[in-house]
């Protein structure tokens, strides 16, 4: 699915931009588009495993994994996951979370925004110009969760991630991945014990690749519920470029209500689903902005 550039940006879009640091000036060779042959698919099929079942306020850090599957006969690149936590209290905030994601061997901390509907929404940014999945094969990319002790009430959550393809000041909703449920609270258990069982799938271990260089990619141990969701009918378009430099007056806006009624799943308008969706893809004076906010409810 494109988003378009000719409407304002939602307001959590604003809050997020501050927050991401600028684009490299390497990232401005064009990519192609990354494009499933049956556009009721996503091209990137996702999936999160091998997370623990609980976390504990001021505990370690629990750790789960991130399958991208490119689906295509093409190479993948920019492609930036963008992390949303709900949480059935409404209660997290920003700084009772702490994540960060590995290009290789390499963390990168991730910054989280609270969106207008109470959601956490993370970016993998940090300056990072976006992992490379190369056509039939699975990228696993290690992801590292904690709380901290301010998060007391006990607390469910669910963890999904959107995913982006970036094309500059443009880009493609290009996949959606399962829901991670856990629980957060002191009548849990301790956070870091990862489940012993896998839904399977194969991943290509050591193949992490960003586009600014490669690393290696963990295996995960767990399951998660739910499956890889379906965009509908909206279809894709070579972008310009995968980044640039930034400059002021240039940003990509919140997609348009009714252009998405007419693309998203399904075909059919649903507006608070659409409301919650908002994925944009931009660069701003401060650098790439990526916004997602979850897509409710609707399974293919």
């Amino acid at each position: 699915m494109r988003l378009r550039t000719s409407h304002p940006l939602v307001p959590a879009a604003l809050a997020l931009s501050a927050a991401l640091a600028p684009v490299p000036a390497h990232a401005l060779e064009p990519r192609p588009a990354c494009v499933a042959s049956d556009t009721h698919d996503f091209p990137v099929t996702s999936r999160i495993h091998g997370g623990p079942d609980d976390y504990r306020p001021g505990g370690g850090f629990g750790t789960w994994y991130l399958d991208l599957t490119n689906t295509t006969a093409h190479t993948c690149g920019a492609i930036h996951p963008v992390v949303v936590l709900v949480d059935s209290g409404r209660t997290l905030r920003p700084e009772q979370l702490r994540m960060e994601f590995y290009d290789g061997g390499r963390a990168h901390p991730v910054t989280f925004e609270r969106s207008d509907e109470a959601e956490n929404v993370a970016p993998f940014d940090d300056g990072f110009p976006g992992f490379t999945v190369a056509p039939g094969r699975t990228l696993t990319v290690k992801v590292r969760l904690s709380f901290s002790s301010a998060a007391t009430a006990p607390n469910d959550v669910v963890a999904s991630a959107s995913v982006v393809q970036r094309h500059g000041g443009d880009g493609d909703w290009v996949g959606e991945s399962n829901d991670y449920r856990f629980h957060v609270g002191d009548d849990g258990e301790d956070t870091g014990r990862e489940r012993d069982t896998d839904e399977g799938g194969t991943t290509d271990p050591g193949t992490a690749t960003a586009d600014a260089g490669t690393g290696s990619a963990s295996p995960g141990t767990g399951t998660a519920t739910g499956g890889t969701r379906s965009p509908g009918t909206g279809t894709a378009s070579p972008g310009a470029s995968t980044g640039a430099s930034a400059s002021a007056g240039t940003g990509l806006a919140a997609p348009d209500v009714d252009e998405l009624a007419r693309t998203g799943p399904g075909g059919a308008p649903n507006r608070p689903v659409l409301a919650a969706l908002a994925v944009a893809l931009t660069v701003l004076g401060a650098g790439l902005l990526l916004v997602a906010r979850r897509l409710r409810g609707r399974r293919r």
